[in-house]
């Protein structure tokens, strides 16, 4: 989908950025804006404090003397990676279109490997996800779509329809909302969610939509079974029924062939066992994508509420 081109979806120049951000003293009094706007907050008692000068991005607490590093309790905590390397990589795979592969951003970053490229691009996207984000509302299209598994990694002949022999399952939503162009009405997508799922049975379609769409909303959605009763969890249900599901639901399907375009143009195909995290990025994308100016702050406020994200953690040891 073209981006309309303002002073908001102008992603920022990298001149600008290494303006903004010269050096790790610039990029740790950023991160600490964004996690405590209003002053430093002791993470353990609540306390106010100040900034250490004897110690690099260090506060220590007046209350209890604890001393908290600007990247504890975030996916930063305890990297080697120096921040001003952490803000560079962040930039560059919000303002990319596309986003950016590990082997590409190795060494436009200057990484010392491949291995630290991907491990941070995966901390990043655990980044990308606001806990406290809002659920969709409105009017919302949702359907289920699959992927193929990557080649040469699975080589699993795909099953028909909707089996799951040789796919990664997902379900997806998008919020539709009615506008006015050129004196005639129509609909332009809103923010979307996708998840990965283990298949299309009826309790984990109604799963993802009670998690994701606030209660009352008008749920679009085809004719699978498995849809059926969501009034009973609050939703007004509209199923179009034998009409083809592209058509009806033309927006939800433009998210899922975009989807699968980025999926192979970047990443040459996707595996199950992080499908999830490179679902996450796209979404923060999509969701953004006329806020990219911005996108860079937004992420660094997900990062002040984010949780460390180890090695072993990411890659499910």
């Amino acid at each position: 989908m073209a981006a309309r081109w303002n002073k908001e979806s102008r992603p920022t120049a990298l001149t600008d950025f290494n303006a903004r951000f010269p050096d790790d003293d610039a990029c740790a009094h950023a991160l600490a804006t964004h996690r405590w706007p209003d002053g430093f907050v002791c993470p353990h008692c609540d306390g106010e404090g100040w900034r250490l000068r004897s110690k690099r991005h260090t506060w220590q607490c007046k209350a209890c003397d604890k001393q908290t590093s600007v990247t504890a309790g975030t996916v930063m905590y305890r990297s080697k990676i120096p921040l001003r390397k952490w803000f560079l990589a962040a930039h560059l795979v919000v303002t990319h279109s596309n986003g950016i592969s590990a082997m590409q951003l190795w060494p436009a970053v200057g990484l010392n490997s491949y291995k630290d490229a991907w491990l941070l691009l995966q901390k990043i996207r655990r980044a990308m996800v606001n806990p406290d984000r809002d659920p969709l509302t409105g009017t919302v299209d949702v359907d289920e779509a699959s992927l193929p598994f990557r080649r040469n990694t699975y080589p699993v002949p795909g099953g028909q329809g909707r089996s799951a022999l040789g796919k990664m399952l997902l379900v997806g939503a998008v919020e539709i909302r009615d506008i006015e162009r050129h004196g005639l009405p129509t609909t332009m997508p809103g923010r979307i969610r996708l998840a990965t799922i283990p298949n299309y049975n009826r309790p984990t379609l109604h799963r993802f939509i009670g998690s994701t769409i606030e209660p009352n909303s008008l749920v679009v959605s085809d004719g699978l079974p498995a849809y059926r009763e969501l009034q009973d969890h609050g939703h007004r249900p509209i199923v179009i029924g034998s009409m083809a599901a592209h058509i009806v639901l033309s927006w939800i399907h433009r998210v899922f062939a975009q989807l699968k375009r980025w999926a192979l143009g970047v990443y040459h195909g996707l595996r199950p066992k992080h499908l999830q995290a490179y679902l996450d990025e796209f979404v923060f994308r999509w969701n953004r994508r006329r806020l990219r100016k911005s996108s860079l702050d937004t992420l660094l406020d997900i990062v002040g509420v984010s949780q460390p994200a180890p090695y072993k953690l990411i890659i499910g040891a």
